[in-house]
């Protein structure tokens, strides 16, 4: 039976920018990475994050919505922080219809993401 999801890979072009950017802008904690192939992995409370380099005859899998939900505390605190780090917002903070919370952000490479406001299950 599956019961978790382990982890989730997001594709980009330049590695060391896409480490760079996930370990020091989002403050992701970085596992390890491998710069021969390209691949780093990074620990949070939930499943693990990764990053792969893609050669250019997969450039389409770069730059794309990737569906990955990060959850953070205090949506509107975490929003100001990145924001003025310079991390790019394609969203601002705005309550949705279905009572989430919720913004969205691109990384260097275009791929973008979902912040959302952690609530506790009902």
């Amino acid at each position: 039976m599956v019961s978790q999801v382990w982890y989730v890979t997001v594709y980009v072009r330049d590695f060391a920018r896409a480490v760079d950017f996930y370990q020091n802008m989002l403050g992701l904690k970085l596992r390890f990475k491998d710069e021969k192939f390209g691949h780093a992995s990074f620990a949070t409370d939930g499943a693990l994050f990764s990053i792969q380099r893609v050669e250019k005859e997969q450039a389409s899998m770069v730059g794309r919505q990737t569906g990955v939900g990060f959850g953070v505390a205090d949506l509107d605190a975490e929003h100001r922080t990145l924001a003025g780090k310079g991390v790019r917002f394609t969203m601002v903070p705005e309550r949705q219809p279905w009572g989430g919370y919720m913004s969205m952000f691109a990384d260097p490479e275009g791929n973008v993401f979902y912040l959302d406001q952690l609530r506790k299950e009902s």
